[in-house]
């Protein structure tokens, strides 16, 4: 066999262009701000602590599913990575897009087999939600009870801290908005919403784990909140309000054939613009700080002076969004019950006719 010299020169060149590739690839795809932000925001399997693509550090969190076979239940650390595919005991499970999915042995989605899939996972957002009830109620479990034990005194500690924010929701928000006589039966969910919205929106200002969750941005979790007001509206519903909403007195019968469906609309419409309301304005706060935030990093890659000049102007303005962000969660808390009270103060009021019946009867 004739030997035959090798070309190092060449050699070099040939790795020397492939490392260079390597390199170019990574300054490309470089800091997603996009994905960064969406990260944030969105619900997911698994809870993001620090880092970014390959060096991210996660708390996994557990996935149950119940398939037409059975339950099946693992960790999300098994599907950390799209690419990831666990073997359950019945099938084989893929994340995708933050959603699982039941795939087969050469990758390929078994779409019969993950339309029939149910998804009870404790994702990020649910993880957040069993979070913030448990403080919930190690606060006012024994506020209840102080005030149980002592009626009629001065409140004492946590109690004198939480009476303020009670006594405004029962007096400038349930009694203007409902009436004296029949407030006190909406109380509970009042306060439960004002205070659920409340502590979740603070609780996703802390960028710290169990914290920095965006449940109140989530548009699932505001259309339940919104439904259960539009359940306790129509359930609250006495005969005046659903005569004008069906036959509005003193109104010709062919206007009523276009007033009584806008009418039903707007019964309906109510609840949404309430879950709108929340899910944009809290996720536009938070979007509109993390787009600041990135700001730094995309300028870095470009040279570090620039990151740092822009960090200054960035974090500035990270922190006047942080303060701004406070009082929009107390504004948005407020404005989401009091507006849920005027739908059911609107359900519940008398009509003039029964109004000046009960006057007359208490004479």
């Amino acid at each position: 066999m004739a030997y035959e010299p090798v070309d190092e020169e060449n050699i070099n060149t040939e790795v020397g262009n492939d490392t260079s590739a390597t390199s170019n690839e990574e300054k490309e795809e470089g800091f997603n701000a996009g994905h960064m932000i969406m990260e944030h925001i969105g619900d997911s399997h698994q809870w993001h602590l620090w880092g970014d693509h390959g060096h991210a550090v996660h708390i996994p969190l557990p996935v149950i599913l119940w398939t037409d076979k059975g339950l099946e239940v693992f960790s999300s650390s098994n599907v950390e990575n799209e690419k990831d595919v666990y073997k359950g005991n019945y099938y084989n499970y893929q994340l995708k897009d933050e959603h699982i999915e039941i795939v087969d042995f050469d990758g390929t989605v078994n779409k019969e087999a993950t339309e029939k899939l149910m998804d009870f996972s404790i994702t990020k957002n649910v993880f957040t939600i069993l979070v913030s009830s448990l403080i919930l109620l190690l606060v006012f479990i024994p506020v209840a009870k102080k005030y149980k034990k002592r009626e009629g005194m001065a409140p004492k500690g946590l109690q004198s801290f939480m009476e303020p924010l009670i006594i405004f929701i029962r007096d400038d928000v349930a009694k203007t908005s409902i009436g004296e006589k029949k407030y006190a039966k909406y109380m509970p969910y009042l306060l439960t919403v004002f205070f659920f919205i409340f502590l979740n929106n603070l609780m996703g200002l802390v960028p710290f784990f169990p914290f920095g969750s965006n449940l109140t941005g989530s548009i699932s979790v505001c259309l339940v909140l919104s439904g259960i007001t539009l359940i306790i509206t129509l359930i609250s519903g006495n005969g005046h309000y659903w005569r004008h909403i069906f036959a509005m007195p003193g109104v010709p019968i062919p206007v009523l054939i276009i007033l009584t469906p806008i009418e039903i609309v707007g019964v309906v419409l109510r609840p949404f613009v309430l879950m709108i309301r929340l899910f944009a304005n809290i996720t536009a706060g938070h979007i509109i700080a993390l787009a600041f935030f990135s700001l730094i990093f995309i300028f870095g890659q470009k040279s570090t002076g620039a990151g740092f000049g822009v960090s200054i102007v960035s974090i500035a303005f990270t922190v006047f969004m942080g303060f701004l962000e406070l009082l929009v969660a107390f504004l948005q808390a407020y404005v989401f019950t009091l507006l849920s009270a005027i739908y059911i103060g609107t359900a519940v009021e008398e009509g003039h006719h029964e109004h000046h019946a009960d006057e007359a009867h208490a004479h």
